[in-house]
């Protein structure tokens, strides 16, 4: 059986690529997906997925999305790791993240990750990195 992380890795490798029907095909008809949890609503369901990644994605050039540690179980993966992007605006970001993702079959069918919004923001606003984001993201990645 392939690992999770493997599993979880062909997904970042499609959104890298903005492949976005691959990386739906790898979640469940009933995902839960808390792409910001406690700053957004999850989406729920392949339609919500996909209406929010189209929407992210817009606004999306140049990805390097990357894990730098990860714990799995059968059926659940913990990953840490940076959404680092260059928005369409030529803008650099870097989200540092904790990710949940839990899997029933081979599918994904609930993920939640941990983000700070206002560091987000910031990067977006044309801030510079803060030291401790600068910190967190040139550590090397699996």
């Amino acid at each position: 059986m392939t690992s999770r992380f493997d599993q979880f890795k062909s997904v970042i490798e499609a959104w890298k690529r903005k492949d976005v029907d691959a990386v739906i095909d790898a979640m469940s008809d009933d995902i839960v997906w808390h792409y910001a949890a406690a700053i957004a609503p999850a989406a729920r369901g392949k339609k919500e997925a996909r209406a929010f990644l189209d929407k992210f994605g817009a606004g999306i050039g140049e990805v390097s999305w990357r894990i730098f540690h990860y714990a799995e179980t059968e059926n659940r993966l913990f990953v840490e790791g940076v959404d680092e992007y260059v928005t369409t605006k030529g803008v650099k970001v870097a989200a540092p993240y904790a990710g949940v993702i839990e899997f029933s079959g081979d599918k994904i069918s609930a993920w939640r990750d941990y983000v700070d919004r206002g560091v987000i923001d910031s990067m977006k606003a044309g801030n510079p990195y803060p030291d401790q984001v600068k910190e967190l993201i040139n550590r090397p990645a699996q």
